[in-house]
Order: C-alpha cells, then structure tokens, then sequence
C-alpha cells in the first residue's frame, strides 16, 4: 500500500502466450508512473483476435506469468474462471463490483487500442475504470488514428494529473511512454516452438483468488 487510501491496481490483460519480460517490464513502469500498489495479470483462456493453433494450455502460460512475476508487486490470476466471463467488458465490470474498495485502472499497449474499436462495448470498459495505454514500438500511428482515440482523446489526462487524484474517475485515458522493448511472444514463439514443455503440467494457485488452478482448464474468452 502507498499510503493513500485506496489500493491502487493496474489489471493488465492478454494470453501471455508465453508471459516475457517485456510484460513484466511494462507492469513496473506502469506501476511506477501511476502511482499504483501492485499490477494484477489477467490471464485469458484464449484471445479470438489470435490463432487458436499457436495458443498453448493455459496451465502452461499461467506458468510462464508466474515465473516472470517472480519477487513482483504482481499478482497473477485467471479471474474469469471464477467470474464466469468471457469478455473483458463483463470481467472488468464483475471486478470492479467485487472489490469496490480498491481503484483500478486498464493497462493496455498502443496495439491494442488500435483494434480496441472491435472490442465488445468497448466504449463500457472505458465508462468502468480509467485506461493506460503504453506505447509499443510499430504501432502509434495506427493507435492514434484509431476510432477508439478519437472518442478516448477528449478524455485525455496528464499522467501527474491522473497520478494525483484523490479519487480516479472513468473515462480517463493517459499515455505512457517509455523506451520501447521490442520483445515480444510471437518472436519467442518462432524461436522456441515447443516453449510450453518447459512448464509441465502442474497444480497452481491463482494470486488473487487464491484458489488451484489445475490443468486441463480450457474455457473461450472473446474480446
């Protein structure tokens, strides 16, 4: 805890297909410029917006986040398992009511607000908690030109300004921008075909719910 009321919790979402440090990295800046207590992963079942082919068992990716999260302010959870959703907008909005004492914020990379547009009801995920997007390299044109930007740009805060706050309100966007890392799990992937051999199947525990996570666990999640 920072020592300023409510806990602050960045949730950052995806397949972590498999979890790199570039994730890792991008958690800590984020938490660093924003203030924020901890950084919870959000590990998908599966993204529809990707191959279902190339997409490793969630066991084997939960695996991945855990050991990138290693001694972290980061929590690792495949909350929708127990949330029951299968869009982000329901899993955002499910968190927001079950802890109603925290304050949270959507951690997203400028590829994704790209494409946010094609996102169920994005436009509600925007009205439930404020929205970080961090720049990745090769994709802020794109973000910027985007229908979401063009809505989300009126919204626009300063990060002091966002930082600040007494409380955090939505809708609220705030750019982050770093030294790009051009790490990425596409890359890992086409280096390392077999990558999720090396995280046998395992009995794990979800960071935030605290509950096992046993394999197989296959649910769809749809964007």
């Amino acid at each position: 805890m920072t020592g300023h009321g409510p806990a602050r919790i960045g949730l950052l979402g995806g397949s972590f297909n498999p979890a790199h440090g570039a994730h890792r990295r991008i958690s800590l800046f984020a938490r660093d410029a924003l203030g924020l207590d901890e950084v919870w992963w959000l590990v998908s079942p599966g993204n529809p917006l990707k191959p279902k082919a190339s997409m490793a068992p969630l066991s084997a990716r939960f695996a991945s986040a855990l050991a990138q999260a290693r001694r972290a302010p980061i929590r690792v959870t495949a909350i929708e398992r127990e949330l029951g959703t299968r869009f982000t907008v329901d899993t955002l909005k499910k968190v927001a009511r079950r802890w109603p004492r925290r304050e949270f914020v959507w951690l997203m990379g400028s590829d994704n607000l790209a494409q946010f547009h094609k996102w169920r009801r994005w436009r509600d995920i925007a009205r439930t908690m404020p929205i970080a997007v961090v720049a990745r390299p090769g994709y802020d044109r794109p973000a910027f030109a985007s229908p979401a930007m063009a809505w989300l740009g009126r919204y626009r805060v300063p990060v002091a300004g966002f930082r600040n706050r007494a409380e955090w309100s939505a809708p609220a966007l705030v750019i982050l921008r770093f030294d790009p890392d051009k790490r990425s799990a596409t890359a890992i992937r086409q280096g390392e075909p077999d990558w999720a051999s090396r995280y046998p199947a395992q009995a794990l525990r979800d960071g935030v719910t605290h509950r096992p996570i046993r394999p197989p666990f296959e649910p769809e999640r749809t964007a």
